[in-house]
């Protein structure tokens, strides 16, 4: 019925955008077609300047909206490949593609759990799909990734390397990588971001990288004045930023809680903590790193739950699996409830009505309780394993 839904939810959008339904404000993926339409014209990087895309898009859809474009040049060419379709079209291939992709691999992933993770899983989905953004791609970049670091096989670093489109969100797998000492993957990652970033420079040409780091600069600063809808993001500089925290004050805290759960992996590693295990907390990992994490960006817990639900499920005791679910439905459907309360931007102004950020606490919560969870199951393993080596179950010993 959830994915039934989704389904809905799509058809619904695309017919919105074909103009069989009421019209809406711009979302993301007009951001998408509008970025893939001005690389054919040739000026993809007047994007990367507000004022500039913002001419842009009231040239090409009659409306304006606040969705500076900050993606990496190899993104650009992602979006001009849907540029020559009708955006209803397009979005169909798009989130219809990626969201049966990232479907396939999570099946893989969570095996006969399937059903179990779309539950929990099921309001960062339905963000995921209304606003057309990467959050299935990236899924399932990082699914196939995972699986590739599970099975030890050198070609996980192809999926690895073409997060170079959104590298923030690959962060924890690549300390992942380089904690379980894959180094033949880590080259690919190397080689495959390095061969993404020369093809994106030949087609678009070298100005591309100047407007590119402009683009960033700007995003810093939009960021900084709180002109981006906070309450929509998951990261710690949100939550903080949104209490009228200091921006210097709360990129410090974000900056903390990046080194401190990234360094979860390692420590999961040296207190023995199985491979899958490990790789299920990178992938969580990833989605503290950045102050720019929106809810979309959340089919990568996804995966992550994907791999690590069997052994929660073991150990979890009843009330700890209702808050895992709770916890994670708070997170993904925060922003999605909150939406409705908080106006766009008029014109061209820079101002937003951000409301707070709420996400990152119970997000922070989540994280500890699957860390204790596991642990326990650690710790279980690890007392049967001494049993077992002296000869001493729980009822006595072992009989030869």
């Amino acid at each position: 019925m959830l994915l039934l839904s989704l389904a809905a939810v799509m058809l619904s959008k695309a017919l919105r955008y074909a103009g069989l339904l009421p019209a809406q404000e711009l979302t993301d993926f007009d951001a998408f077609h509008i970025a893939g339409r001005m690389v054919w014209r040739g000026d993809i990087a007047q994007a990367y300047h507000l004022p500039a895309l913002l001419e842009a898009q009231q040239a090409l859809t009659g409306d304006q909206a606040f969705l500076p474009w900050t993606y990496p040049p190899p993104f650009n060419l992602v979006v001009a490949a849907l540029a020559p379709l009708p955006i209803g079209l397009a979005y169909l291939v798009f989130a219809g593609a990626t969201l049966a992709a990232y479907l396939l691999v999570l099946r893989r992933i969570a095996g006969p759990l399937f059903a179990t993770v779309i539950v929990a899983l099921a309001p960062a989905l339905f963000v995921a799909v209304a606003g057309g953004q990467n959050g299935f791609l990236t899924g399932t970049l990082i699914g196939l990734a995972s699986l590739g670091l599970l099975g030890e096989r050198t070609l996980a670093g192809l999926p690895l390397g073409l997060m170079v489109i959104k590298p923030h969100l690959a962060v924890g797998l690549a300390v992942g990588a380089l904690v379980l000492r894959r180094w033949r993957c880590l080259a690919l990652v190397a080689a495959t971001a390095a061969l993404a970033l020369a093809l994106s420079t030949a087609v678009l040409g070298p100005a591309i990288w100047p407007a590119f780091l402009g683009g960033v600069d700007e995003a810093k600063a939009f960021l900084a004045a709180g002109a981006y809808p906070l309450f929509r993001m998951v990261s710690v500089y949100a939550w903080l930023r949104s209490l009228d925290l200091p921006a210097a004050l709360a990129l410090a805290a974000q900056g903390a809680t990046a080194v401190a759960v990234l360094g979860l992996i390692p420590l999961a590693l040296w207190k023995g903590i199985p491979r899958r295990q490990v790789v299920g907390l990178a992938v969580l990992a990833s989605l503290f790193v950045s102050p720019y994490a929106y809810d979309y960006d959340l089919p990568l817990y996804g995966v992550a739950l994907a791999l690590l639900l069997p052994d929660l499920l073991r150990q979890a005791r009843r009330g700890e699996t209702l808050v895992l679910l709770g916890l994670g439905w708070i997170v993904g459907g925060y922003g999605l409830a909150a939406t409705p309360l908080h106006g766009g931007l008029d014109g061209t102004a820079l101002t937003f009505p951000v409301g707070i950020s709420l996400a990152a606490p119970p997000f922070l919560l989540l994280l500890a309780l699957i860390w204790r969870i596991l642990r326990r199951e650690q710790a279980a393993t690890t007392t049967v394993t001494a049993a077992v080596g002296t000869g001493v179950g729980p009822a006595g010993p072992v009989p030869a």
